[in-house]
């Protein structure tokens, strides 16, 4: 069957054929002309008495203002916060700021801008126990809807439990208006799909993880309206756009119903988390996330490619992991992200994937399962069709369009597999000895 958002929004808690029944937990999605004057009726249906508005100066712009004068006009007092930062980091600071001016009197969130500002309204709301309505000003990340918050913690990205909007709000007017380079994030972050469904696959197929292919169904729905609309939503189209906003949504839901990120995120959500960190404790240049998926996603998917050219050598993959300096690797990742690496290291002792005799053991399901590991890769399109997608929109397809050099990447593609415990790509090439080769040969 096809899911659309409008059935998956009519059927939230269905009965699933994996045996779960799945809730997106998101009550009302207004995506659409005149969206923005619903804003006060949502507040009022969900017994909003004093909104805390959170916004950052552009998004105040964009849609904050407008948000204030129609809760003025609708005689509901409210609380506004404005961040003052140019780019505010998703981090610490952020979130402290938000919960230390959304004071008692404030008994409903409304969260109008992108990522940064969605992610922390969702964390507010949940410490207050409150509803969260999330205004979208641009259609820029799949977050939408998630029940997660992506934020840097101690200098490591991470994904925060913390809850799904209550209400998404989308302006066509607004989501139209929206710079251009998010839109083309947007667009990016979705295309990322194409890898984390395939590397989902993968790890249910080698150490068992849980997998839901109405989950996956749906996603490669929200994916294939993204991309039908990628053009005509980059011209600014307010259709195109709205129905983007909608895949968007989607694929919040799907992660959702999953409980986890695997649906939405694999290797390239993580080289893209690897420059993130950077970033944040060296300065380098960093791009929006979705943009940097998006060039993840060209790098992964090339990478795939490589992977069928290899034959599995029991020998030399036992050997590679008998001689890796584990140490050695922990202080080139101190080097390479500073403090931020302790927490990747630490949850490495914790998790112990270098252990080499949980290595032999994953090393034996790769060597029985070879054949199907390659069939599912080969689910993936072509990097070159990739790549020309990406040209036709606008969106860099390169690190050295954001001012990174190709060792930058390089050595994000290395890293990428420390950043959780969930098997990617780079884990599975590090199983079969051949990380290092592959990253040598790949086009940064």
């Amino acid at each position: 069957m096809e899911y659309t958002l409008d059935w998956l929004m009519a059927n939230d808690g269905f009965l699933c054929d994996c045996g779960k029944r799945h809730y997106g937990l998101l009550k009302d999605c207004i995506i659409g002309e005149n969206a923005l004057a619903k804003v006060p009726e949502m507040v009022r249906k969900y017994g909003g008495t004093h909104p805390f508005v959170l916004c950052d100066r552009e998004t105040y712009a964009a849609a904050g203002e407008k948000v204030c004068a129609l809760l003025t006009d609708a005689g509901i007092p409210f609380t506004l916060h404005i961040i003052s930062r140019t780019k505010p980091a998703p981090d610490e600071r952020i979130v402290g700021e938000a919960v230390m001016f959304c004071d008692a009197k404030c008994d409903i969130v409304i969260a109008v801008g992108g990522g940064v500002i969605n992610d922390t309204g969702k964390i507010a709301a949940n410490l207050k126990g409150c509803t969260d309505i999330y205004v979208a000003t641009a259609p820029s990340m799949d977050g939408y809807a998630s029940g997660s918050s992506s934020m840097e913690r101690e200098g490591l990205k991470v994904s925060l439990n913390s809850k799904c909007p209550d209400v998404v709000i989308g302006d066509a007017d607004v989501l139209a208006k929206a710079p251009v380079h998010m839109i083309r994030s947007g667009i990016g972050d979705m295309a990322a799909k194409y890898i984390s469904l395939v590397e989902w696959q993968i790890a249910a197929l080698l150490i068992g993880e849980y997998y839901c292919p109405t989950v996956a169904q749906i996603v490669k729905e929200s994916l294939a309206v993204c991309v039908e609309n990628a053009k005509a939503a980059v011209a600014g189209e307010k259709e195109a756009v709205c129905r983007l906003a909608e895949g968007l949504v989607m694929s919040g839901l799907a992660m959702n119903y999953a409980g986890i990120s695997r649906p939405a995120s694999g290797m390239e959500h993580y080289i893209s988390h690897i420059l993130d960190m950077r970033a944040l404790e060296f300065g380098s240049p960093a791009d929006l996330h979705g943009i940097q998926c998006g060039i993840g996603t060209l790098i992964t998917a090339e990478a795939y490619e490589k992977l069928a050219q290899i034959t599995p050598d029991r020998e030399k993959a036992l050997a590679y992991v008998r001689n890796f300096d584990l140490e050695g690797w922990f202080d080139h990742l101190r080097a390479l992200l500073g403090h931020g690496a302790e927490a990747m290291i630490a949850g490495e002792q914790k998790e112990g994937k270098y252990d080499p005799a949980k290595h032999a053991a994953r090393l034996e399901k790769i060597l029985e399962n070879w054949d199907t590991i390659l069939q599912i890769a080969g689910e993936l399109p072509s990097s070159a069709k990739l790549r020309e997608f990406f040209v036709s929109i606008g969106h860099p397809v390169s690190g050295l369009e954001l001012g990174l050099t190709a060792e930058d990447m390089r050595e994000a593609f290395l890293a990428a597999k420390d950043i959780r415990d969930k098997y990617v790509l780079g884990r599975l090439f590090w199983d079969l000895g051949e990380l290092e080769t592959v990253a040598g040969v790949l086009q940064f």
